[in-house]
């Protein structure tokens, strides 16, 4: 874990819902937290070494706590199993200071909200600031049924409850999200914020581009990507700009894997190109970029990549290491 970090307690564990527990983290020394933006995430440590990304979901305002929950992922590399099953109430856990990649636009004249599944979290803290503040927003929460449901109370108690609305996929059929209907015509000055599965962002995204919603309105957070070897894949060179060293990246290798076999650390957290944590600036090449952080223009620019799991397009590729 690079940068600033923070002891903290876990003051509270509770299951919000099936597969679905919140862990409520303290300063380990009773100090108020740092202060956090609707959108951030921090890194957490996890027993044996792993680090990964949790949402913050509680109100911004707070700086007694930092909330956070986190969904049993039956295809866990370990991070998820470690939080339900090995961190318990009372433990004390190294994590990062909030980091925001996903921020609000407060210039928009009105914001839409879309959660599937555990993707509510970061959305559910933007509810919570927009509210605050009196900002136009309306946000569906979909999920698999009721019981795969988190913060159900939180949300009808809050004071943003009429513009939440809830589509469960075993639900009738005329509650199901039409996401197509709901971003037909953009309204000048919307913007759109997406978070939870893949599937479900390439769904809202793919729509809200085919309707012509424009990229700078577009907000979103992946949690995971698919990073398997791709059929066709080459080795290639990267040249670190520093000290003029190559080093070849085999076909079955990422270049944090090869760099690492040559000696050479980069930092690195979700190594899935979501949390961007191994941004690094290309001096000279083109690299194939295959993360969920950057954005199309910023991958369509070249200058810079995560190379955890992009490739290179050019036999070598000059990085700034």
């Amino acid at each position: 874990m690079s940068g600033a970090t923070l002891s903290v307690r876990v003051a509270r564990k509770a299951v919000e819902a099936e597969g679905i527990c919140s862990f409520e983290l303290v300063s380990a020394d009773g100090a108020p937290l740092p202060a956090f933006s609707a959108g951030s995430h921090v890194d957490v440590q996890l027993p044996g070494g792993q680090t990964r990304q949790y949402s913050l979901c509680n109100d911004p305002t707070e700086t007694h706590r930092y909330l956070i929950a986190v969904l049993r992922d039956a295809a866990s590399r370990g991070g998820s199993a470690a939080m339900h099953d090995v961190v318990k109430e009372g433990d004390t856990l190294t994590i990062s200071t909030p980091k925001n990649h996903f921020a609000l636009a407060h210039e928009a004249g009105s914001h839409l909200l879309l959660a599937g599944g555990i993707g509510i979290t970061p959305l559910l803290c933007m509810a919570e600031r927009l509210a605050n503040v009196g900002a136009a927003f309306e946000m569906h929460y979909c999920t698999r049924s009721r019981s795969r449901t988190a913060f159900v109370e939180r949300i009808s108690r809050s004071a943003f409850a009429p513009r939440v609305q809830f589509h469960h996929d075993d639900g009738v059929p005329d509650q199901r999200l039409d996401i197509a209907a709901l971003l037909a015509e953009p309204p000048a000055g919307r913007h759109l914020y997406v978070c939870g599965p893949k599937g479900f962002m390439d769904a809202v995204l793919g729509a809200a581009r085919a309707q012509g919603w424009p990229e700078s309105q577009l907000h979103y957070e992946f949690f995971s990507a698919d990073v398997a070897p791709v059929a066709g894949d080459a080795s290639f060179e990267v040249q670190l700009a520093s000290s003029g060293r190559i080093v070849v990246v085999p076909a079955d290798r990422s270049i944090v894997q090869a760099l690492a076999e040559a000696g050479v650390t980069v930092a690195t957290s979700c190594e899935q190109g979501v949390c961007g944590t191994c941004l690094t600036r290309v001096i000279e090449g083109e690299p194939e970029h295959r993360d969920l952080y950057l954005t199309p223009e910023e991958q369509a620019a070249g200058d810079q990549f995560l190379p955890c799991c992009s490739r290179s397009r050019s036999a070598r590729l000059v990085i700034d290491l």
